[in-house]
């Protein structure tokens, strides 16, 4: 059952996976049929949603997280953690059942990630768990695409308020089209898009769910390469910054936490984005999906100072496909107008 208590305000709810992660570092990715000495292993917290609420915490939000866990150690870990962070959470818990856990694979040469990941189906988050007061007075809902029928309720909700509603999407989940339809602000992996749409440039597929699904603003994230995204009349590409990556785990969970530090704070889209990238680079720069979310003045630092990364997309690129973008839609238009869709 989940904690009762007085719903107190918060800034910034949000409605996810949480996941108990052990990290496995690596000299270098194993080859199959092979033996291969590990550098460390460490147990930590992580979880798309989860830790995206801890950095809004520490960035000086104040923050609800809603999440399931088991009986188990796993499951205390992730209860013990939040608490230590200082996030407001709503558990729910399942007795008999194992918390979501993961093994992260870590390559020491590059600091990418392979993840091994396991998710009893008790643990699903059901839309019969939510509470409607969670949300009251939220600034920003962030959901994720896991529980699809969980994320739509509390985002249909979130609308009927005028929250706005940040989603974390990777996968294409089923039910995922329906909770688009409530989601203001849809930030992406750089694959959920083509998914979606069956559209592989990104300057085709972002504005096609910008239309489709009338939301204010689409995103897609491109790891080192840094952020795309499309406002209905224009194309924003900010390049990610260059550090020394220790371990990707958790890089997308921080910059959606730096989005809707953003969000929250009415700032513009570029500066969104330029945060979000810098947030996700440092946690970069050490282990674990929450292995080093930057205070704010290392963030704008880095933001200010850091190295760039080439530039995936040209200025030239961005103008001729908003354009292009345009007369799809005005042509789409008419022909709605007309009765011919």
């Amino acid at each position: 059952m989940a904690r009762k208590s007085k719903t107190q305000r918060a800034d910034v709810v949000g409605v996810g996976i949480n996941a108990t992660d052990t990290i496995i570092h690596l000299p270098h990715f194993p080859a199959s049929d092979s033996k291969i000495e590990l550098i460390s292993s460490e147990i930590k917290a992580g979880g798309q949603v989860a830790s995206a609420m801890v950095a809004c915490q520490r960035w000086g939000l104040r923050t609800r997280y809603v999440g399931k866990v088991g009986d188990d150690a796993a499951g205390k870990f992730q209860v013990r953690e939040m608490s230590r962070e200082g996030v407001e959470a709503r558990w729910i818990r399942v007795a008999n059942s194992p918390s979501q856990s993961s093994y992260i694979l870590v390559d020491n040469r590059s600091g990418e990630r392979t993840v091994l990941w396991k998710r009893d189906p008790r643990i699903a988050i059901r839309p019969s768990d939510l509470r409607r007061q969670w949300l009251n007075g939220c600034r920003t809902l962030l959901v994720d695409g896991h529980d699809t029928a969980a994320s739509t309720r509390a985002a249909r909700w979130a609308r009927e308020q005028k929250i706005p509603v940040v989603a974390d999407l990777d996968n294409l989940y089923r039910g995922v089209k329906e909770l688009l339809k409530y989601v203001n602000f849809p930030v992406t992996s750089r694959d959920f898009p083509q998914r979606l749409t069956g559209e592989q440039d990104l300057l085709k597929s972002l504005p096609r769910i910008h239309s489709d699904f009338k939301c204010r603003l689409i995103a897609a994230t491109l790891g080192s390469q840094g952020a795309l995204a499309w406002n209905g009349t224009q194309f924003f590409f900010v390049p990610g910054l260059k550090v020394r990556a220790l371990d990707t785990t958790g890089a997308g969970d921080i910059f959606h936490a730096g989005f809707i530090y953003g969000v929250v704070h009415e700032w513009p889209i570029e500066a969104i984005l330029e945060f979000s990238n810098a947030a996700a680079a440092l946690n970069c720069t050490a282990s674990g999906a929450r292995g080093r979310i930057g205070t704010l003045a290392e963030i704008d630092n880095l933001r200010r100072n850091g190295q760039r990364s080439g530039a995936a997309y040209s200025v030239k690129q961005l103008v001729e496909a908003a354009k292009t973008a345009e007369r799809i839609k005005t042509g789409s238009d008419r022909r709605r107008a007309d009765g011919n869709l």
